[in-house]
C-alpha cells in the first residue's frame, strides 16, 4: 500500500493554487511544506513528497510558480534548465514567502496534521525555507522549523538571521560551485555559537546531492542528510 496523493488548491487572496499532497499511512502527523527548485513540482519533488509521508508526515509541495507557468515540470539541463532560471528571474520571492506561509496555514489546517509545520527546500527552495523561517516565528502561517538543502544566496541575506528563532539545518555540497566554502562559511559564521542551527557540509558532494535523477546525485550525502533531517524533525516537530 503507497502513501494517498492529491493535488489540493491553497488559497492566495481572490485567487488560488496548487500544492502536491500525500498523507502518512498512519492517517496523522507533523506537517512538511516540501519547496520545490527552479524545476517546478516535478516526478522528483513529488517523491521527496511521498517520501516524507512515509516517513510518517503530511508533506505538501506548493506550486510557487503558479503566476507564471503552472504546474511547469521542467529537466534539469539544456533549454529546461534555462527555463526554469528564466522562470525565477521572473518571480517575486516575497510573493511566495506568502505562499508558503499560506501552504503551511492550509497544512495547520487538515485533521491530519497533529500541529506543528516545518519547511524543508532545495537549491532556490533553500533560500526559500530560510526566507519563510526568517518571515515569523508565531501565527499558523509561520514555520515551526526549516531546513535549507543547498539554498543559493542565503549569505546574501544574513541581515536576516537574527528573525530566525526557531531551529534551522543546513545542508551544503562541498565541491557545489554555485555556493562556494566561502559563501557557505560565511553562513556557519553567522550562526555560530546559537543552538537553534546546525550546518554541514558534505566531502565529495555538488549541488542537487540529494536528487536521484541528476548526474551531481550522490548516494552517501543523500542518505546522511536525509537521516539528519528526519533526527531533526523528530527533536523539533
Amino acid at each position: 500500500m503507497s502513501v494517498s496523493t492529491k493535488w489540493i488548491d491553497i488559497p492566495a487572496g481572490k485567487e488560488s493554487f496548487g500544492a502536491y499532497l500525500a498523507l502518512p499511512k498512519g492517517g496523522k502527523g507533523p506537517g512538511i511544506v516540501i519547496i520545490q527548485e527552479i524545476f517546478g513540482v516535478n516526478a522528483h519533488i513529488r517523491d521527496v513528497v511521498e517520501q516524507y509521508a512515509l516517513d510518517g508526515y503530511v508533506a505538501i509541495a506548493p506550486d510557487i510558480f503558479w503566476r507564471t507557468a503552472p504546474r511547469v515540470e521542467l529537466d534539469y539541463v539544456g533549454a529546461d534548465r534555462d527555463r526554469g532560471i528564466e522562470l525565477m528571474k521572473k518571480t517575486d520571492m516575497s510573493l511566495v514567502v506568502e505562499d508558503i506561509g499560506a501552504t503551511a496555514a492550509a497544512l495547520r489546517t487538515l485533521p491530519e496534521c497533529t500541529g506543528k509545520v516545518a519547511a524543508i527546500g532545495y537549491c532556490l527552495g533553500g533560500r526559500l525555507a530560510y526566507l519563510a523561517a526568517a518571515s515569523g516565528s508565531v501565527g499558523p502561517r509561520s514555520v515551526d522549523a526549516a531546513v535549507s538543502y543547498y539554498g543559493g544566496g542565503i549569505h546574501t541575506q544574513l541581515d536576516l538571521a537574527d528573525k530566525i528563532k526557531q531551529p534551522m539545518l543546513f545542508h551544503y555540497g562541498e565541491l557545489d560551485h554555485g555556493i562556494p566554502l566561502d559563501a557557505v562559511g560565511q553562513v556557519k559564521e553567522r550562526f555560530a555559537g546559537r543552538d537553534n542551527a546546525e550546518c554541514h557540509i558534505y566531502p565529495g558532494a555538488d549541488h542537487g546531492f540529494n536528487c536521484s535523477v541528476r548526474a551531481s546525485y550522490n548516494q552517501k550525502a543523500s542518505a546522511l542528510a536525509h537521516g539528519r533531517t528526519l533526527t531533526f524533525l523528530a527533536q523539533n516537530l
